[in-house]
């Protein structure tokens, strides 16, 4: 995130470098957080949280088909307002939620207060978090890995690794290598909004993306101009593109295996699924 004004936008760097303009859009802001939940919630798309339909199933499948009915310690990594993690709790399972947004952990904090449900919520960046041990299950998905630099991602995985029960699974639900080419490959867009996600004032979200062979990965470029001052601000996200050999090495190298993949979550074939894979693995038995 950056300020700057209507010269910067038309003086700004043509290719520039993933992560080099920011890890993310600012999540952690109360402002922006305010509004992402606004988005998580809304029933009218999937972009930010996936329908509670959707979600429902996806549940299911998990209680069912990866825990066998069985209570299980579960740990939903970037958890957002808590939408899987308060679901499990209410079929018995013990969950801890981290997300780095403070108005969703506390949307989600309050519901599990208000419902007793068995289900921590902690406000904190899950690359420096601590996951504590013991979990039976790790969740990251809706395609989080994907907007970690390299390093980071395979720390977080690292982290999954000794966070885990001997027995312990992790279902990560990233993006496949596809979907990140083509959104870095996508054309250049705008909108004009009376407000949104990045403001709560008349505004014009201009937005750039760029794919880096070298590297592998999209970024994705937004400048915010406010429709009264011209006051602009700039953020920027890059994702990093994996093919399946790759996930499955990088896997294989934080201490997994017996690692399959589906073609979606859940078995799921909504449109907000089409981009995306789920992959379960198990922590490598420690000799």
């Amino acid at each position: 995130m950056g300020k700057t004004n209507l010269v910067d936008i038309v003086q700004r760097q043509p290719n520039p470098a993933p992560w080099s303009e920011g890890d993310n859009i600012p999540w952690s802001d109360p402002d922006f957080s305010r509004r992402m939940l606004k988005e998580h919630l809304t029933q009218e798309h999937d972009a930010a949280s996936r329908r509670f339909e959707t979600i429902d199933k996806h549940v299911a499948w998990i209680h069912h088909q990866l825990l066998f009915d069985k209570p299980a310690r579960i740990l939903d990594l970037s958890c957002g307002p808590g939408l899987y993690a308060s679901r499990l709790a209410r079929l018995g399972h013990d969950c801890v939620g981290i997300d780095y947004s403070p108005a969703s952990i506390e949307y989600a904090a309050d519901i599990a207060r208000r419902e007793d449900l068995r289900c921590i919520y902690v406000h904190h960046d899950i690359r420096t978090a601590d996951y504590g041990i013991g979990y039976d299950l790790v969740m990251l998905i809706y395609g989080e890995l994907n907007v970690f630099r390299p390093a980071d991602a395979r720390a977080i995985l690292e982290k999954v690794s000794c966070a885990l029960a001997e027995d312990g699974m992790l279902l990560l639900e990233p993006h496949t290598f596809d979907a990140v080419v083509a959104l870095g490959k996508s054309e250049r867009s705008w909108y004009s909004s009376s407000s949104g996600l990045f403001s709560d004032e008349p505004h014009l979200v201009l937005t750039e993306r760029f794919w880096d062979e070298g590297l592998q990965a999209a970024t994705i470029r937004h400048f915010v101009v406010d429709a009264t001052t011209g006051k602009t601000e700039r953020y920027a996200q890059s994702l990093q593109a994996y093919t399946n050999d790759r996930y499955q090495a990088l896997l294989q190298e934080c201490g997994f295996n017996q690692i399959k993949f589906y073609p979606a979550l859940g078995e799921d074939s909504s449109p907000s699924a089409s981009d995306l894979i789920a992959i379960l693995a198990h922590k490598s038995e420690t000799l």
